[in-house]
């Protein structure tokens, strides 16, 4: 929240000027020689004059044929390709397209906020030969910001899709927000975003709230296991490190983790558009299948969606999720006027053990409103009802309830005659 409202006070004062911020001269923008060539032995990269700017950066190539976990790193690349279309389900109907870029922050915090800077830029990309190839740019002290926010500023121009792990709520705003400080224009926002880390929660995360992160997801979908890596919240002080004594040997570790998750978070998205070219025959379990049917459903895709969630009734779901596949369906007949099939659905709901009570009193209201306006069973909408004030404290919805009951009551009482049928209340 704090880092939006800044962007927002940032953003405005920029449009107010629309001038470019004077250049401050704070030094130079790079250590001095002794220590830049320390810094390229100890990193792997290397120092680039771009646009009178020095910019440190280092490049990493990942042959096609090394594996990443039980994967293939060129069958990560061709799938990416091949499936490349369905990302437009993940992008809030935003058109994505090829090249996908990865991209992923190392910061001085981890809370976000005015004082973050992100002091090491890591994106990564497949090439025609399938070889993943990650570019990090590291600015090794505070005069290279602006710099480095120039530099990314290509890469992300030229990307046909931004992927990220939680970069909507974290990474893009940190970048925007430094962007705004610089008075530069962030050009993230006109590309479309994948943030993996929304769909992976529907597919991957489990019933009791278990970890979502991307160390688990790796290890649970991709098979990798990571030894000796460095844990996130001590890389802040290894930056502060690198910055107070200049010694880049704690960056080392920091880069290494950030290449990894460059490299896992394309081969989580490589699953996620094959789970979503090929539908539910490929989901391992009633969990993917489930979130299939939602994505489909969202994007408007009908057929497809029917088919996820009555897949998830076959298989080995919990009651919950066979409860709301159930109510799914029960929507979509609904919504193509195929009422007496939505009614059918909605008595499956009732008869699943452990359905949740707001499922419940869902399923009890529809059936009323079938059996009183389209059945014209008067009885049968009149005790759905009462079923669905049972389930319900909250006043407003009680007093729906009741407000359908005198109504029933007076329909009932017109149809056989004054006094025969009293609701009780």
């Amino acid at each position: 929240m704090e880092t939006s409202k800044l962007a927002d006070r940032l953003r405005g004062i920029v449009q107010q000027s629309g001038r470019r911020a004077p250049a401050v001269d704070v030094g130079p923008t790079a250590p001095v020689p002794d220590a830049a060539r320390v810094v390229e032995s100890v990193l792997g990269g290397e120092w680039r004059d771009e646009g009178g700017h020095r910019r440190f950066v280092v490049e990493r190539r990942i042959d096609p044929d090394e594996r990443h976990g039980s994967v293939r790193v060129g069958d990560l690349a061709e799938c990416c390709a091949r499936h490349a279309a369905q990302a437009s389900m993940l992008t809030a109907g935003a058109p994505a397209r090829l090249p996908f870029m990865f991209f992923d922050l190392e910061t001085t915090g981890l809370s976000g906020g005015a004082g973050t800077y992100a002091f090491l830029v890591g994106f990564g990309s497949f090439d025609a030969s399938g070889a993943f190839v990650t570019r990090q740019f590291v600015m090794t002290a505070p005069s290279d910001e602006r710099p480095l926010l120039e530099a990314v500023s290509r890469d992300v121009a030229g990307a046909g899709a931004l992927v990220s792990f939680n970069g909507r709520s974290f990474d893009a705003p940190v970048l925007e927000t430094r962007y705004l400080f610089h008075r530069l224009e962030w050009p993230g926002s006109r590309v479309p975003h994948l943030d993996a880390l929304y769909p992976a929660r529907r597919f991957w995360s489990g019933d009791e709230g278990t970890s979502c992160s991307l160390v688990t997801l790796e290890r649970q979908i991709l098979g990798v296991g990571r030894a000796g890596d460095v844990p996130g919240f001590e890389i802040p002080a290894r930056y502060f490190q690198f910055v107070r004594s200049g010694d880049a040997r704690p960056l080392a570790a920091v880069l290494e983790h950030n290449r990894l998750d460059l490299l896992s978070l394309a081969g989580l998205t490589a699953r996620l558009l094959q789970l979503l070219a090929d539908g539910p025959r490929s989901a391992c379990d009633a969990r993917e299948a489930l979130a299939l049917g939602r994505i489909y459903a969202r994007s408007g895709l009908d057929g497809r969606a029917r088919e996820s969630f009555t897949c998830v009734l076959v298989m080995d779901a919990s009651a919950r999720m066979r409860s709301e596949s159930l109510r799914s369906l029960a929507c979509e007949a609904r919504r193509s006027r195929r009422f007496d099939e939505a009614a059918a659905y909605w008595r499956e709901v009732l008869d699943t053990p452990g359905c949740a009570p707001h499922v419940s009193r869902e399923a009890n209201e529809a059936l009323a409103i079938h059996h009183e306006h389209r059945a014209r069973d008067l009885a049968a909408a009149k005790t759905f009802a009462l079923r669905s004030l049972e389930t319900c404290s909250r006043p407003v919805w009680n007093e729906a309830v009741r407000h359908r009951l005198a109504r029933l009551q007076r329909k009932m009482e017109r149809r056989e005659g004054p006094g025969l049928l009293a609701y009780q209340d």
